[in-house]
């Protein structure tokens, strides 16, 4: 396994910790992480409350990876969130969603730059179990 390849399944890992802090701990002092275009989290406590968010809204989440790639836009990760959507105001419904994250690798090793992508609509659609 490549230190990529292990990096990025330790921070899968992360996300279906419950512990949104170990998430965070991937990324740079001022790192950030933006979802589909929105306003960035920028800074280890924003990326631990944003993480906490996911975590809360599917209590039972896991996140695999399913590949790490290098191309011109920089590194891809490449996951899978599968959880219900059991947490305050939850629907109950079951989701399934992949997506990817663009990451700029700062030269301690820690992600500087997240830019995830993942289709909201169909999240949407299945939040509402349509």
């Amino acid at each position: 396994m490549s230190e990529l390849d292990d990096f990025a399944s330790r921070y899968a890992e992360a996300w279906c910790s419950q512990d949104p802090e170990k998430v965070a701990a991937f990324f740079a002092e001022r790192g950030s992480i933006s979802i589909n275009n929105g306003p960035p989290a920028v800074g280890r406590a924003a990326i631990t409350d944003e993480a906490r968010g996911f975590m809360t809204t599917f209590p039972d989440m896991v996140v695999t990876m399913d590949k790490v790639s290098r191309d011109s836009d920089g590194t891809k990760f490449h996951w899978t969130l599968t959880g219900t959507n059991t947490g305050p105001g939850g629907t109950g419904k079951r989701v399934r969603i992949s997506g990817y994250e663009v990451w700029k690798i700062d030269n301690d090793g820690l992600i500087a730059e997240s830019k995830g992508h993942f289709d909201s609509a169909e999240y949407e659609r299945q939040l509402k179990g349509e």
